[in-house]
């Protein structure tokens, strides 16, 4: 489980295909504490530390449905990706409760800068079965874009946008979002309990 508190980015450093499978081998600032079998978020995506190469670098493994409903197979050498260890118990819980389970992918529409912060409009493909499942956003409720946990304005029917501060701006690769960018979206999972719920008592 995570906050969608980004710690740093991190920057791939190599990518092998094997099979379906793609292997990312990332550099990041805290390496040195990561262990086999840790779980680590990117972009949103929880994956595993598979190997720990050296050089300040450590490998994690997407398999082919990750890829599909990510962004991950998107990733080029020398790209920064959003990283999140996995939350300790006794923490804050600073932003919402993130799975690390990517939803599904959405484009970047626009990007407008508005009395210092930037505000980022997103589109995304609305399946209405599972919009009952609670898979949307609501106004003022909790999304994750690319592992960030954000709160919602402006919610339409398959769009939405989000209020990036500063700080938020320079630390996350939120600066390297473009008109056309693809991101990765965790729904609330609160919002996914609830429509689940709402099913049994119709």
């Amino acid at each position: 489980m995570f906050s969608g508190i980004v710690e740093t980015t991190a920057v791939v450093v190599a990518l092998r295909r094997e099979a379906t499978n793609l292997h990312i081998t990332l550099r990041c600032d805290f390496t040195d504490e990561l262990k086999i079998d840790q779980s680590v978020a990117h972009n949103g995506v929880c994956l595993t530390v598979v190997d720990l190469p050296g050089n300040g670098t450590y490998t994690v493994t997407a398999i082919q449905e990750t890829l599909d409903r990510s962004n991950l197979g998107l990733l080029q050498v020398g790209d920064e990706v959003n990283i999140e260890r996995s939350m300790l118990i006794n923490g804050r819980l600073d932003g919402h409760i993130v799975q690390g389970h990517v939803d599904q992918t959405a484009i970047c529409k626009a990007i407008d800068e508005v009395d210092g912060s930037t505000y980022f409009t997103f589109e995304y493909e609305v399946n209405p079965e599972m919009a009952k499942k609670g898979y949307v956003t609501v106004e003022k409720g909790s999304v994750t874009v690319n592992g960030v946990s954000l709160t919602v304005c402006n919610s339409q029917k398959n769009s939405f946008q989000v209020a990036i501060i500063p700080y938020t701006f320079a630390h996350t690769n939120f600066k390297n979002i473009k008109v056309g960018s693809k991101i990765n979206i965790e729904f609330d999972i609160i919002g996914k309990y609830l429509s689940r719920l709402m099913e049994f008592t119709r």
